[in-house]
């Protein structure tokens, strides 16, 4: 069967013993991923109250973490999503992707509806992914990709 959240706070409190726990067994976020099966991205958002695991995967999770079965079956609920609480985020790096919408969020807009047309880029069917490159100017650059299913706008 599947259960549905209706109030953040358990996932939040699971995210915070998940997040204590990670630090504690000093694992990163790709073997955390690595143990659940499924992507870095996906698992961090899910560990962090953002989606549902799979069973088998929430299970993995929760024993690699020493979280206990009724954390495992907490991973499993379909969360009340949504990270930043209202108004302006202010943590640094939160900030800045903030700030990008702010600046490209209308570019974007105009090249995707020019590009396809009326619609939207899906934040459910999608694929994230953060890489670290070397910069040719020195130091390093982050590449991140949001890979969403584009869907139109349908006359009813």
């Amino acid at each position: 069967m599947t259960y549905v959240q209706f109030d953040a706070a358990a996932r939040q409190a699971l995210a915070n013993a998940a997040v204590e726990a990670k630090n504690r067994k000093d694992v990163t976020w790709q073997q955390i991923a690595d143990a659940a099966g499924l992507s870095v991205a996906y698992v961090t958002a899910a560990v962090l109250g953002q989606h549902p695991l799979p069973k088998e995967s929430a299970e993995a999770v929760a024993e690699l973490l020493n979280l206990g079965q009724d954390a495992a079956a907490l991973l499993q609920t379909i969360p009340v999503r949504g990270s930043i609480p209202g108004g302006i985020p202010t943590d640094p790096t939160i900030y800045r992707f903030y700030e990008m919408i702010q600046v490209y969020g209308t570019t974007l807009k105009a090249l995707v509806h020019e590009q396809f047309g009326d619609g939207i880029i899906s934040a459910i069917n999608f694929k994230l992914d953060v890489k670290k490159v070397p910069d040719p100017e020195g130091g390093e650059r982050a590449v991140i990709t949001l890979d969403g299913k584009y869907l139109p706008t349908r006359p009813f």
